[in-house]
């Protein structure tokens, strides 16, 4: 599994919202882009979400993160993010739309279990 970078694309399940990304950590980067660790991917802006259907809304904030932090790896404490990281989204219906990762921002650094 790829080290997320803060070149990283996530999307929504609806494939057209993408994620905006915000590295917080400085100290690790790979090829000059800071590495994403616990929590970069929650609490994040969605924009270009086509579920816009009423009575159906919008993917427009990530909630926490499920799966894909890893359990071996950490940056400055914090779990490094990897490129299995999804989460539920905020549209409807709700407790069902996730956001996933479509491409790790690198393809040179992994985790091997």
């Amino acid at each position: 599994m790829f080290w997320l970078t803060e070149d990283a694309v996530l999307v929504c399940m609806h494939e057209m919202g993408r994620v905006s990304i915000e590295a917080t950590q400085t100290l690790v980067t790979i090829m000059g882009r800071r590495v994403l660790v616990h929590d970069n991917p929650e609490r994040r802006d969605i924009n270009g979400c086509p579920n816009v259907v009423p009575p159906m809304r919008a993917c427009v904030t990530t909630l926490v993160v499920r799966q894909g932090y890893s359990p071996f790896l950490r940056i400055e404490q914090e779990p490094v993010c990897l490129d299995s990281v999804r989460g539920l989204t905020d549209g409807t219906p709700p407790g069902f739309v996730e956001y996933k990762v479509r491409h790790a921002g690198q393809d040179l650094v992994s985790e091997v279990a």
